[in-house]
């Protein structure tokens, strides 16, 4: 074995010295002895290898160094166990052993917290020598805390396992000498080589695509996750592993050398393919020993330290953590290229797939090279879009663009040769070729395919045309944003917000999207929703704000595409607005007329508003899994319906007085079989902001709680209803009314495990308090939520009536979240009273800590407000908590010394300064 000047154990001094400790030591102790000095000289050369690090070393040396470390290692182990130990007097032809290294460990690599595999390869059948021998191996190696996985067979066993696992078979594939018969290893790869290998690279091949395409669906299936999985991710070290084993079994070949040889790769290609290797091992090294232990995941917690480790520093609208993640992702780009078309050449070679345009790979027989009509520079070569002749991109640059615009068009594949020839062509997107008009023209229609543009976009990022084409595009490629909010890097976001809008515009979320879905076909320029989608967030990055800053890209890209400025200046507004509606819905009060009307100013036209209302679902729904839920589709339509009239010229011209007499009516007509005098009395129990911001049917609901409490003399009453389309589950309390209690009913629903996204409070004319908490839906049944939701319910009945000690409750229930303690949000405590015409309008916001909603609506109560309604939203580790407030003589807040003491005092309670010292409890909201 070759050693390096740098190896962290000196194999002749190691030698030397535990051939002193045999010896000169006691049998009995001899293990203890040889032991403890394995375990200094581990010790020593991992901290070592991880100060080389640290100092700049690079991760494939600090690999290749600690595997050469445990080559050592078990050399000594092995040579003491057959000289020393068990030493065989007249060994007989089936006392032979070879150890062999096998998986990552036989390629010579290991990280700081990786599985040692090891094969302990027989002649024949296993001796009471060999078992020994292994178990004294295996023992000490556990006993240096090291983690062995190990399998001991004889040759025939080897050829026979592998022949019918993959797995094994794999395993083989990398196998290496260590210590023992040499001889016996050379009968093994012979074999191997000749008994399994030959003739089955085909077979081969489909198994480690096929397992390939697995590990990526359980890992998210992108590369764009924003907290990557960095051996088994896509675009992450196992990708490169499964190219290698591929050509090395196809090919025969044992280095990257000899891929050039065989005309697998390039001299350029193999040099990103060592580039790539070589910054996920110095990754994966540096999380290994940062973590203590085998982390192969990037967490929120971890990519800070990570990038403080690795020498990033922050630049202006880009973190330090932002700016390594970046350079994580364009890795796994470069990753997900050389993967991609290297496993597609295979394809087309040795499988004779023939995919359609779509996520998968479909089979078909046929094999043909046809025309495209239309164009004499590309052609279909077996369903897939391939150059006509080699220059095509140099003869004309717009190729580069009208190739895509094709796959398009006519549901095609790329063929990877044309895919190659493309990426090698990007310099001929040029200043030129962006003002074609040809070019953007192809481009626009594109964009806004009636197909599956978001595939075709994906593609022609991957291939670095989209972001040379649109400059301000390559600028957020591979961009992550530093929160728990966004689950993929901004370009990916735009390319997934893209295909939404198409789906929707299929008619594929009617379930969803109902409002949209019949909204869409409508839409007077489809073309303008389509590049609003696309730059609402190519801003990203900049010191300025992004909103501000992409409509100022819009502006000036709108023309370049061929747009009017009229269709300009609209996607320009959508950009700059692209917040502002989910912002309004998820966080003012909807039921209060001046948000209504303040909202309505700002989008001034029907049009804007359904075109917005389109491009917030898109955007909500591509931000990742479990962001977009039902609730916020209710709250969206909502906002749409009561916005709708007042751009129409509808009911918004009808007195407050009419309104509330004619809500009135309706209920009374609702509860026609109740006695008159009942009735009436009903009716003047509520005041009239209750009228105009609850619906009929909860009206209703309302109406018969209260009746059926007053019938048994209940003062206090519960109801739980579960709204399936909207995605929550409500709760009716009735009860005697305190400024306490939404900080009471909070709490208790922090302790059941409730997580609270809206609140309405009411006061009835007989001081008794109707407040309804909307808690988001957790279990699928609506059997199984109703039950949930009496659960919690009862725990509120408990905590009001005093029969819980609700900080004891929540204290016990409730489990901090650990990640959160990775971001640092700046609070922001906002008192306005022009939101508003009847409350002041608190908006509290900043990091998200545990039992924020409890302490949040206590302070407030201490501050002698009252709550008329709070709207609760969490954008990951951000909480936008609003409450509309009056004194305790209903009347907004003025008074510029009490807004500075409730300032002072919710900042305290945001930042958890007396409460969160007492209880540890999950958030509520």
């Amino acid at each position: 074995m070759i050693r390096s000047d740098s190896a962290l154990v000196d194999r002749d001094e190691l030698a030397a010295e535990l051939e002193t400790i045999a010896t000169h030591t006691d049998k009995s102790k001899l293990r203890g002895a040889v032991l403890a000095r394995l375990k200094d000289v581990m010790r020593k050369g991992r901290q070592r290898a991880e100060q080389d690090l640290l100092a700049g070393g690079k991760g494939s040396v600090c690999a290749r160094r600690l595997s050469d470390m445990v080559d050592e290692l078990i050399g000594a182990i092995f040579h003491l166990a057959v000289r020393h130990v068990y030493p065989a007097q007249n060994p007989s032809s089936a006392e032979r052993m070879a150890l062999v290294a096998v998986g990552g460990y036989g390629r010579s690599m290991l990280a700081p917290g990786s599985d040692i595999d090891l094969l302990f390869l027989l002649p024949y059948k296993q001796t009471p020598w060999g078992e020994s021998v292994v178990e004294f191996v295996l023992y000490m190696l556990w006993d240096l805390g090291l983690k062995v996985g190990h399998a001991t067979r004889n040759v025939d066993e080897c050829i026979r396992l592998s022949g019918g696992d993959m797995t094994i078979r794999t395993a083989i594939l990398e196998a290496r000498f260590l210590w023992g018969d040499e001889k016996l290893f050379a009968q093994l790869t012979q074999r191997f080589d000749e008994q399994v290998v030959k003739n089955t690279g085909p077979a081969f091949i489909a198994a480690k695509l096929a397992e390939r395409d697995e590990r990526h669906r359980r890992q998210g299936a992108s590369r764009y996750v924003v907290e990557p999985n960095v051996k088994e991710g896509k675009g992450g070290l196992r990708d490169l592993h499964t190219l290698f084993w591929i050509a090395k079994y196809f090919y025969r070949v044992r280095s990257g050398d000899a891929l050039v040889e065989a005309g697998v790769f390039s001299r350029s290609e193999l040099a990103l393919f060592r580039k790539s290797e070589e910054f996920l091992w110095s990754v994966r090294c540096h999380l290994h020993f940062l973590t203590g232990r085998a982390e192969e995941r990037l967490s929120f917690d971890l990519q800070r330290e990570m990038a403080v480790r690795l020498g990033y520093t922050s630049h202006p609208g880009l973190k330090d953590v932002e700016r390594f993640m970046k350079h994580y992702f364009l890795v796994a780009k470069d990753v997900g290229d050389l993967t991609l078309i290297f496993c597609a050449a295979l394809e087309e070679e040795h499988a004779k797939a023939t995919p359609g345009l779509n996520r998968f790979f479909g089979f078909a027989p046929r094999r043909r090279v046809k025309k495209i009509p239309g164009s004499t520079d590309f052609v279909v070569d077996h369903d897939r879009i391939n150059m006509a002749k080699p220059d095509v991109f140099e003869r004309d640059p717009v190729n580069l663009i009208r190739l895509f615009h094709l796959a398009d068009k006519h549901n095609l594949a790329f063929h990877p040769d044309l895919m190659k020839a493309a990426t090698r062509s990007l310099k001929r997107i040029d200043g030129k070729l962006r003002e074609d008009p040809t070019a953007n023209k192809l481009f626009l229609e594109l964009l806004a395919s009636h197909n599956q543009p978001e595939i075709v976009l994906r593609r022609m990022n991957e291939a670095g045309v989209l972001g040379r084409f649109v400059p301000d595009f390559g600028k957020v490629v591979a961009m992550m944003q530093f929160n728990m909010y966004h689950h993929y890097t901004v370009d990916e976001h735009l390319i997934r917000s893209i295909g939404v809008l198409a789906s929707i515009e299929r008619g594929e979320r009617a379930q969803d999207h109902p409002l949209a879905n019949s909204l869409i076909p409508n839409i007077q320029d489809r073309v303008v929703l389509y590049v609003a989608m696309l730059l609402h967030d190519i801003a990203k990055g900049r010191p300025e704000d992004h909103s501000i800053g992409g409509a100022r890209v819009a502006r000036k890209l709108g023309p370049r595409l061929g747009l009017s400025p009229a269709q300009t200046e609209t996607v320009a507004w959508l950009v700059e607005n692209h917040l502002v509606m989910s912002m309004v819905a998820q966080s003012r009060d909807l039921g209060d007329r001046k948000t209504i009307q303040d909202f309505a100013a700002v989008v001034q036209s029907l049009e804007r508003l359904k075109m917005l209302l389109i491009l917030t679902i898109a955007d909500i729904s591509a931000v990742g899994p479990g962001v977009w839920n039902a609730w916020k589709g209710q709250l969206l339509r909502t906002l749409y319906y009561e916005t709708e009239p007042l751009l129409t010229g509808g009911h918004s011209q009808i007195s407050r007085d009419k309104r509330v007499a004619a809500a009135r009516a309706e209920l009374a007509q609702a509860l026609e079989n109740w006695p008159a005098a009942e009735r009436e009395a009903y009716l003047e129990r509520h005041y009239p902001a209750y009228w105009l911001r609850v619906d009929l049917p909860r009206k209703i609901a309302h109406a018969e709680l209260l009746r059926a409490a007053d019938a048994e003399g209940r003062t206090l009453a519960t109801s739980v209803a579960v709204r399936a389309f909207e995605g929550v589950t409500e709760i009716t309390v009735f009860a005697p009314d305190h400024p306490r209690l939404l900080s009471l009913i909070a709490g208790a629903c922090t302790a059941a495990g409730g997580n609270i996204v809206d609140a309405q409070i009411f006061t009835t004319g007989d001081g008794r308090a109707l407040d309804t908490i909307v808690l988001q839906r957790e279990l699928e049944s609506d059997e199984e939520e109703l039950r949930r939701g009496k659960k919690v319910s009862t725990l509120i009945e408990d905590a009001l009536s005093g029969t819980v000690a609700l900080p004891e409750a929540i204290a016990k229930k409730a489990k901090p979240r650990a990640k959160i303690k990775a971001f640092t949000v700046k609070t922001q405590i906002l008192i306005d009273n022009s939101w508003s015409n009847q409350f002041t309008v608190i908006e509290a916001s900043g990091l998200d800590r545990p039992g924020l909603l409890f302490d949040l609506t206590r302070s407030i109560s201490d501050l002698n407000l009252n709550i008329a309604s709070a709207h609760v939203a969490t954008f990951g580790e951000r909480a936008v908590d609003v409450f509309y407030v009056t004194d305790l003589m209903g009347r907004k807040v003025t008074n510029a010394a009490r807004e500075a003491n409730i300032r002072r005092r919710l900042q305290q309670a945001f930042e958890g300064e007396a409460a969160a010292e007492k209880t540890s409890v999950r958030r509520t909201g």
